[in-house]
């Protein structure tokens, strides 16, 4: 569905820290570069970086980056990993009434203020 994804951040150190645990809990490694990250993959890339403009950089109002998990244990693992690498919760680990198939997923924001999330789709009961 898209190319790249660029996620501005302004402690390089503390994102690389925060999305190497929470990508690595969905099965990405991350590529450092001299001013970022970059996750990829066949499906696109997640690069988190300083803005190349040198301005700071901001969050974007009503903007929520989408991720894919395999299953429900890895929606759990990622945003444990979040927590416990600088991320803010933003919505536990559960099923989503207001998502297409009421699938389970959980949100946080990283160490910059961004709101990233990660979904399955509803296999059927979680155990």
């Amino acid at each position: 569905m898209f190319n790249h994804v660029f996620l501005g951040t302004n402690d390089i150190d503390k994102s690389r820290e925060f999305y190497n645990a929470t990508m690595g809990k969905l099965g990405y490694a991350g590529h450092e570069l001299p001013h970022g990250t970059v996750y990829a993959s066949e499906e696109g890339s997640l690069i988190i970086a300083k803005p190349l403009n040198g301005m700071e950089a901001t969050v974007s109002n009503g903007h929520t980056l989408g991720l894919k998990a395999r299953d429900y244990a890895t929606v759990d693992a990622w945003h444990a990993a979040g927590l416990s690498h600088g991320g803010i919760d933003e919505g536990a680990p559960g099923f989503r009434a207001n998502s297409p198939g009421n699938m389970y997923g959980a949100y946080l924001r990283d160490p910059d203020g961004n709101k990233i999330c990660v979904f399955t789709p509803n296999a059927g009961p979680k155990e």
